[in-house]
């Protein structure tokens, strides 16, 4: 038994772990943080960070391929693929790094283990570099994330068949790929080895690609993949896959007697909570049939004095979000009383080609909740700066209250398809969290030319009055 005790106690060290652990150690308290693999966790080391750096590599590389567009000969386009992998784990290193010294700038008590919760707040430390050791704390915050999901039928083998983990670091380039799963991971993928020159099918069990989005922002994707010979299948089963003995591909059944010879196979079907490890004997932290920790809106446990924050709680299983939950947490052990966190209004951002970006209801969501809504759309093909940069496809969607006289009136959503828009989003998250209306946010003068004055323009439509379109 050690006779360390913290004021916080963060097992986890992703972003909702690391943001906690930061936060309340810049609010004065002793913090100790507990991680088992990679200070970071997923998205630093597999997950937000290596994805986007392959994502804006298939960028380069299809802006480099299309440069005569522009009057640029640069002759043929190749790739270096482990160059390519040196430079993603590169950007990870200093970030980690980074990372690393903030916490050890703060003062924070990095120890290196799996912990688990007992009763009293006591945290065992296992496995680790830290030696197999127990500490307490008057407060702790449960942080452990998540793990790929995976399905019967195809074991990980990190050949034939990967999840995202490895993916990110998979030793070349397969020259065809089932991707199963359309959602933001999956189409991400499916994006990004399309554009260098992977022949890609994605199998979807539901009607539609990217089903939290609204359909209109969906149908851009698919419409854009089809352009691009993605093959995407929607509303099917997978039932398993057949290697070839040569070991070097395999026959993907699916759907009414139906199959796909490829030479890799990206399982993408979402992340599970990973609360394993945990223990939690002798506490009243509730844990239900998913593995998801139950949790109130302060992300409170059954538990006294025990938080749990990130993918560990049935929470959008987002990076920003669990920074948001992290200090959530914190501001609540501070006795700050903080608001719980309006997760309707989340920002979310899925960087395939092309992005999408939202915040608030979609369309049918709005309707479903009880709103009588107007909408309206405008497309990036009008667009100057998108003309200017050769990235037409897309779209800017707003949906608003509607007033007696057809005009919008609060804005209740904001769906964007197209380039940048990861970037773009700003404006729109805030005019929907600030319950913000189309009379006062079409008041307000948008730069000229960017693509971020498409939403100026699609919330001006909706006064009644329009400019270009």
């Amino acid at each position: 038994m050690s006779d360390v005790q913290h004021d916080v106690i963060v097992i986890g060290g992703g972003p909702a772990g690391y943001a906690a652990a930061l936060y309340g150690a810049g609010a004065g308290l002793d913090i100790g943080l507990v991680e088992n693999h990679w200070i970071g966790g997923t998205c630093l080391n597999v997950g937000c960070i290596p994805a986007k750096e392959l994502l804006e590599t298939a960028h380069v590389y299809r802006t480099v391929k299309n440069a005569s567009q522009f009057g640029i000969n640069s002759g043929e386009t190749t790739i270096d693929w482990s160059v390519t992998l040196t430079r993603k784990q590169t950007i990870i290193d200093q970030l980690v790094g980074g990372l690393t010294g903030l916490l050890k700038g703060r003062k924070v008590t990095v120890y290196n283990g799996s912990g688990s919760l007992g009763a009293d707040h006591t945290v065992s430390i296992t496995g680790g570099e830290s030696g197999d050791i127990r500490i307490r704390a008057t407060n702790v915050i449960l942080a452990t994330g998540s793990q790929t999901r995976t399905i019967p039928g195809f074991e990980i083998d990190g050949k034939l068949v990967v999840t995202s983990d490895e993916m990110l670091s998979i030793e070349k380039l397969p020259a065809s790929a089932v991707v199963i799963g359309g959602g933001a991971i999956g189409c991400e993928f499916a994006s990004m080895m399309s554009d260098l020159g992977t022949q890609v099918t994605i199998l979807e069990a539901m009607p539609q690609i990217l089903a939290g989005c609204d359909s209109d922002a969906a149908k851009v994707v698919q419409r854009s993949f089809k352009k691009r010979k993605i093959k995407v299948r929607t509303g099917v089963s997978v039932h398993g896959h057949t290697p070839d003995p040569s070991g070097t591909t395999t026959k993907v059944a699916f759907g009414d007697d139906e199959s796909v010879e490829v030479e890799l196979v990206v399982v993408s079907v979402g992340r599970r909570p990973y609360s394993d490890l945990l223990d939690l004997s002798g506490t009243g932290v509730v844990v239900d049939d998913s593995g998801f920790v139950e949790a109130d809106g302060r992300c409170r446990t059954g538990e006294p004095g025990v938080w749990a924050v990130g993918d560990l709680i049935k929470t959008p299983q987002l990076a920003h979000v669990g920074f948001a939950e992290g200090m959530l947490a914190i501001k609540d052990i501070l006795g700050e009383d903080p608001q719980p966190l309006d997760h309707l209004g989340t920002p979310w951002c899925i960087y395939c080609h092309p992005e999408v970006a939202f915040a608030g209801y979609t369309e049918d969501a709005a309707i479903a909740a009880g709103f009588d809504v107007v909408t309206s759309s405008h497309h990036f093909i009008g667009n100057g700066r998108a003309k200017i940069v050769g990235e037409t496809d897309g779209i800017v969607k707003v949906i608003a209250e509607k007033r007696p006289d057809g005009t919008g009136g609060r804005i209740l959503g904001v769906h964007m398809v197209g380039p940048w828009v990861t970037e773009q989003l700003g404006q729109g998250y805030l005019a929907v969290n600030w319950q913000a209306t189309v009379d006062e946010v079409a008041a307000f003068i948008q730069p000229h030319p960017t693509m971020s004055e498409l939403f100026g323009e699609t919330v001006l439509s909706l006064t009644g009055r329009s400019l270009h379109g």
